[in-house]
Parts: structure tokens; C-alpha cells; sequence
């Protein structure tokens, strides 16, 4: 596993150009799933819907993650554009939350010169989504820069509203992600879980709702399980991992995954919960094996 310095950023995964399916499925199978095949978890529970982050595993090629991925009980795979979905759709995997619309999570809905292009964008996508058989497509509010967070708000509003006749019309739901703004990504608008609920009821269609990163939210907010249960009706999707570090989420680090996980089959939640951290262990997927049994549920 290289170096976490070395491993591909979640902004540059989102604007680098994705290998063409025909390339990926002419790699060869990496070590990493003799790896994986040497102690299989048990049958899951099925009470949480497994998914993973692409993007955390830069080193191994996409069939491979897929194979791993059916392997361990995972049956989805976040942060995927088009060109990789029948690499999915080989393995019987679903793309859990697509990407492929906007520009990255710098330049969002909160930026009034952008909205034309991102409507565009929006609208050209949705259909893809749909065509696949996918149901959810992430979206960004972008940086603040200098923009207060009510104008912020209005802005998102006045964008997001030109494209929810068309989300809704193919049954696809946009998916604003709360990052944090003190870590990882500086000056992000949507960094608190209030700020996107603010947005979904403005927006006030059932096709908009938030992406909650459990490690992002650890860091501007805590009060995790306290917030799931408050706004569960605003939340479609979310993402883990530990804190501090963004790595493996077992002791090593502060976060009680299976009480969070228990908060959310509580709320009655159906969508997917997908692994976003960077291993740091030498085996990759060894680590993402464990956070599944971690996350699996009572």
C-alpha cells in the first residue's frame, strides 16, 4: 500500500478522467485477492447495505476491488462515472452513489456564475443514472468565498431547483455531501449538517437529500448518533471513517462505529453505508473486510 501522501485525493478521484472498462478488464488479478480469500467473514446479517469508495484504492484495479468486494459481502461500489459502470455491472454491483456531473467539490451549487453549466452538466447525467439502473448522483454546494451561509443557502436553492423536475422525472435523487472545512477541505460551504437540512427544505422535493460522512461530520459537529436520529428523514446515504486519521475504523480510533450503525437501522434506513477511509495497513483489503464486519449491525 503506498504512502497516504501518495494516495489519489478525493478532489483529484473526482476530476481525473476514469480508465475506459475495456482497459480495466484486461488487468490481471493482483495478489490483494488471494489476500482477501484467506479468512472470509461469515454470512452478514443484510441489515446495512455495503458499499465502498472507489477512490481509497488507487493500487488495486477495478475488477479487482469488484471481486474483493462480492467476496466480502459488500454489493456496491460509491464514486463511480460511467465508464466504469459495466465494469460494476460485470461483478453484479451496483453503483451505490454515481458520479459524473459539476466540477468537483470546489465549484458547486453555492456560485451563481456556475449554475448554467452545472445545470447542463445535471441534466445530461441524470438520464445516464437512470438508463443504468441507478437511482442517486453526488452533488457539491463548493466553496464559500466569502459567500455568508444564508446567501449561500438561497444560491444552492435557485440552482438545484432548475434541475429537480428532471431528477424527478427519472426517479434519481441529487446528493449534496457535508464535508469538513477545518481538515480536509478548506472553506467548504455544506460543512454542517444544519446548513444542508436548511437546503433540502428549501428545495422541498423528496429527490434532494445529503450524504452524511460520519468522519466529516466527527469533526465539525460530534453528536453523531443524536444528529442521525434528528434528521434521518433529510439523509440518503452515508460514509465512514476513523477519527483522526481517516483510516481504519476499529479501536484505533475514537468513533463507535457499531453504536452508530445500530442508530441507523433504527431509523429504519435502506440506502447504503460506504467505507471512506485510506488503509494504512500493508493489506488494503484486509482492513476493508473488517469495517464490513465492524458496520454489519446488531
Amino acid at each position: 500500500m503506498k504512502p497516504a501522501a501518495q494516495i489519489l485525493s478525493r478532489r483529484s478521484a473526482l476530476k481525473t478522467v476514469t480508465v475506459s472498462g475495456a482497459t480495466i478488464l484486461a488487468s490481471g488479478v493482483l495478489p490483494h485477492i488471494a489476500a482477501s480469500n484467506a479468512a472470509l467473514p461469515p454470512v452478514l446479517k443484510g441489515k446495512i447495505n455495503h458499499s465502498v469508495c472507489r477512490w481509497c484504492y488507487p493500487s488495486i484495479p477495478l475488477p479487482d476491488l469488484c471481486q474483493a468486494a462480492k467476496e466480502i459481502g459488500i454489493s456496491g461500489i460509491d464514486l463511480v462515472g460511467p465508464d466504469e459502470w459495466p465494469v460494476l455491472q460485470q461483478y453484479g454491483l451496483h453503483a451505490a452513489l454515481p458520479h459524473g456531473a459539476g466540477r468537483g467539490i470546489t465549484e458547486g451549487f453555492n456560485d451563481t456564475r456556475l449554475h448554467d453549466e452545472l445545470v447542463a452538466s445535471y441534466e445530461a447525467m441524470i438520464p445516464k443514472v437512470a438508463a443504468a439502473g441507478y437511482n442517486q448522483l453526488i452533488c457539491f454546494s463548493g466553496n464559500r468565498n466569502g459567500l455568508d451561509d444564508e446567501q449561500g443557502i438561497k444560491n444552492c436553492v435557485a440552482g438545484l431547483k432548475r434541475v429537480m423536475d428532471t431528477a424527478e422525472k427519472y426517479g434519481v435523487t441529487l446528493v449534496m455531501e457535508l464535508l469538513n472545512s477545518k481538515v480536509d477541505h478548506p472553506d467548504y460551504q455544506c460543512d454542517h449538517t444544519a446548513w444542508g437540512v436548511a437546503v433540502c427544505d428549501e428545495i422541498g422535493s423528496n429527490h434532494f437529500k445529503l450524504l452524511y460522512d460520519i468522519y466529516h461530520m466527527q469533526i465539525m459537529e460530534g453528536n453523531i448518533i443524536d444528529t442521525i436520529q434528528k434528521y434521518n428523514a433529510y439523509i440518503a446515504h452515508f460514509h465512514t471513517a476513523g477519527v483522526p486519521g481517516r483510516n481504519e475504523i476499529d479501536s484505533t480510533q475514537e468513533l463507535n462505529y457499531p453504536a452508530i450503525m445500530r442508530a441507523i437501522q433504527e431509523t429504519g434506513f435502506k440506502g447504503y453505508v460506504a467505507q471512506e477511509f485510506i488503509p494504512k495497513r500493508p493489506n488494503a483489503l484486509a482492513s476493508l473486510k473488517q469495517a464490513i464486519q465492524i458496520c454489519d449491525g446488531a
